[in-house]
Parts: C-alpha cells; sequence; structure tokens
C-alpha cells in the first residue's frame, strides 16, 4: 500500500492526530481501545519524525520487554500489508537492542522494571516512541523525559488504560497542557478497517475490567469479581471428552499454605479441560511435607491421570521444589508469572466457553466466586487480587497461561454471546 492509499484508509481523527503529534512541543500520547487504530497512527507519526529527526540525539524505541517491541512494533512495520510502503526500509535481527528505520539506527529499549532507568542514563535523545506507557516505571518514564536534551525533541507514545490513579493519567494526561502533553483517546468506532465480526469477538474476549479498560476505553478502579463471567451450569462439566493433547500439568507450591496442583487437556471438542486436582493443606493434615514428599506425590499424581504432559509448571518462587523434581527425573518450567495477562487469558477463555472445569476439582470450583480485586489496593493504583484461597486459581493460571503457544491455535471458534 502507498502512502495515497494510506491516507484513504485512516479515519479522521487517526488524521488529525499524526498533524497534531507532529506540531506537538514535546509529548504526543494515544490512549483508548485495543484495535481501535491507535497504534497504526502513532507509528505513522513517529515515521515522519524519524525523517525529521536532527543528526545529532539518539532516536529510541521503548516497550515492556525487547520481544514486546519486536512483537509490537518492529513485526508490523516490516511485514503489514499497511506498511508495504517501507520495503526494505526497516532492518531488524531478532534480539538485537537496535534496528535501521529509514536509514536512521534504533535504539530498542526494554523497561520491565525500575532498573532500566540505567539503559538511558547520560543519553541525549531526539525522539522516543514508549509502547504501552503505562507498563513502564515511573522513574524510568521521567529519566526519559529528562533525556530529551535536544531541540525540537519528541516523545510519542501508547497506552490502554490503567486504573485512575496510575501516574501516567493524574501527572500527564489530566494537566495537559501544563506539562506539554497532547493526546487523543481512540475507541473502536475509530479504526474504519474493523469488520463488525471482529468488533464482536473482541467484546466477547475482553470481559470485566479488562472489557472496561481495553474495549470501553476508561481509566477504571480494578474492583468486584476478578471472573465475574463464571458460571458453574455453565463451566463445571460432569463429562470430560477424550482429550487428544495433554497441554500441561501445574503446580501452586505451599509449605504452611496448601500445594496446589491440577493438569489441562485439549479436548476433542477443542476445548481446554482442566481433568484432574491434587491438593495437600498442611494446616487440615497438621503436617508440612518436605520437598521429597512433595515430589514423591506430585509424580504419582501425573502418573495416575494420564502421565507426564509436555510442560510440567511449577509456581515460579518453588525453586527449591523444582531442584528436587529435577533430581527425581522431572524437568519442570517456570510459570508466567505475569499476573494481569495470566487472569485476562483465562477470564477470556471462559467468557468465550473454551474452558471448562470438571467437577473432579472441587478445590478449584469453590475457589471461582470469591476471588474478587484487592480494592485498597486498587485506591493506591495498583491492580492486585485478595491473596485468600486462591492457590488453585494460580495454578490454573500457570497451566493455562504459560503453554499458550501449544494450544491457542488449537481451540474452536468462540462462542459469542446472544445478542
Amino acid at each position: 500500500m502507498n502512502l495515497e492509499a494510506l491516507g484513504k484508509v485512516l479515519s479522521p481523527k487517526q488524521l488529525r492526530s499524526i498533524v497534531g503529534a507532529l506540531a506537538t512541543p514535546q509529548i504526543a500520547l494515544w490512549a483508548g481501545a485495543v484495535s481501535s487504530g491507535k497504534t497504526i497512527a502513532s507509528l505513522l507519526a513517529f515515521l515522519i519524525a524519524v525523517i525529521r529527526a536532527p543528526d545529532h540525539g539518539l532516536i529510541v524505541i521503548v516497550g515492556r520487554t525487547l520481544q514486546t517491541i519486536e512483537r509490537n512494533i518492529i513485526d508490523p512495520l516490516q511485514s503489514s500489508t499497511l506498511f508495504g510502503f517501507l520495503a526494505g526500509q526497516i532492518h531488524h535481527t531478532q534480539g538485537s537492542t537496535t534496528a535501521v528505520i529509514l536509514g536512521r539506527t534504533v535504539h530498542l529499549v526494554g523497561a520491565s522494571d525500575a532498573k532500566a532507568e540505567g539503559r538511558i542514563r547520560g543519553a541525549t535523545i531526539a525522539l522516543v516512541y514508549v509502547d504501552e506507557a503505562t507498563l513502564v516505571p515511573q522513574a524510568f518514564w521521567m529519566m526519559l523525559l529528562s533525556r530529551l536534551r535536544v531541540p525540537g525533541a519528541k516523545l510519542l507514545a501508547t497506552t490502554n488504560p490503567d486504573g485512575p490513579a496510575h501516574w501516567l493519567r493524574t501527572d500527564f494526561l489530566l494537566r495537559g497542557a501544563d506539562v506539554g502533553v497532547r493526546s487523543w483517546h481512540f475507541t473502536l468506532r475509530d479504526n474504519p478497517s474493523l469488520e463488525q465480526s471482529y468488533i464482536d469477538l473482541l467484546m466477547a474476549q475482553y470481559v470485566g475490567l479488562w472489557r472496561r479498560r481495553f474495549i470501553d476505553g476508561e481509566w477504571c478502579l480494578a474492583s468486584g469479581a476478578v471472573y465475574d463471567m463464571w458460571d458453574p451450569a455453565k463451566h463445571v462439566v460432569s463429562v470430560v471428552p477424550p482429550i487428544v493433547q495433554w497441554i500441561s500439568a501445574a503446580a501452586d507450591y505451599g509449605t504452611v499454605n496448601p500445594f496446589h496442583a491440577g493438569r489441562l487437556g485439549l479436548g476433542v471438542d477443542g476445548r481446554l479441560y482442566l481433568t484432574h486436582e491434587w491438593r495437600y493443606d498442611s494446616k487440615r493434615e497438621f503436617r508440612q511435607l518436605t520437598d521429597a514428599e512433595y515430589s514423591v506425590r506430585f509424580r504419582d499424581f501425573l502418573d495416575r491421570t494420564g502421565g507426564r504432559p509436555p510442560y510440567t509448571i511449577i509456581d515460579p518462587s518453588a525453586a527449591s521444589f523444582r531442584v528436587q523434581l529435577h533430581q527425581d527425573g522431572l524437568a519442570s518450567t517456570l510459570g508466567n508469572n505475569e499476573v494481569l495477562p495470566g487472569l485476562r487469558t483465562v477470564a477470556s477463555l471462559l467468557a468465550t466457553d473454551r474452558l471448562k472445569i470438571a467437577d473432579a476439582c472441587p478445590e478449584v470450583i469453590n475457589e471461582f466466586p470469591g476471588y474478587s480485586w484487592d480494592e485498597a489496593a486498587a485506591e493506591k493504583g495498583e491492580d492486585a487480587v485478595v491473596k485468600v484461597a486462591d492457590h488453585g486459581l494460580d495454578m490454573i493460571r500457570y497451566a493455562v497461561h504459560t503453554p499458550r503457544a501449544i494450544w491457542q491455535y488449537q481451540l474452536r471458534e468462540p462462542v459469542l454471546p446472544a445478542a
């Protein structure tokens, strides 16, 4: 697609945001729903800004990790038909911390924690693009602003909404002109390329908190039930269909707290099933188990419920237990402990009728209704769950979210809610 054709498919808001961003003295921010067109608009503004950027000063792309930068920014620029006019103008080797965009060297910086601040300390930056700004530590953001020392230096950023007390909203969006910020709020209606069927799918997949933030574009508190779509009449089954592929077994480790294990399989009907669970609660049994004893019982659980699946996923905090399993001949994988993405994955599967729980797993079933957001933490701008009676739910989050690459293209089409 050439530039003239591109201009014909952009919405008026996308075009206005591109023009406005290039005229903004320092900070331009695109916020709003997923798939609303904000990334396309912001990337086009960034490309024009790269051409205009002075020769002195670095050009930088910031994301939560190098991998998210490659997935969210570099890959679309290299492969999307929308950016076909860039053929041969984007060069990047996977894993490298630099790219060449329109002849300019661009530095790729992951900012997953406060220590990332050191990666830009002392730098002079002419242009920076920040992907998912709410996920960047505030200290890193402030250091980034202090590095914009070239006359006319700009920061372009995109984000989905977070809680209303998030620093990006309170210190920058709400203060607007006072701090040199110009922003645009995007909804699904602002992306003219979306078909209604795709919008319906997004609205089915994003539920609860994620629906309000990522679809409605609200800066809202995390409150109420985490899995407010949970319905035992719908999600609990007494008969599990034939399992065509075991996906994972997972364990949330506990000594004083319960140890909770379960196994996940792909049914012949294209749904995921938590088929079995095993739980040991030292408070009920009046005795704590050692790692060696847990290893024996966990391996026995696997052997009597279908054997050892491709992934054995263990609570990331259980280092000593993983060592014990390794010594006993069972390799394991650290559970992906990105809590919010994991919760969103489980919620989406429940909402689209693609995750079922066997009634042979009563401990997990009992935890679902009471699993809620910590409203005291939300008032402070933090998204956190109440850490009570959640060991089975942590286990299922590890079992489902960590091996997502295995099952995500094998599931049946999602069941959309009735209109």
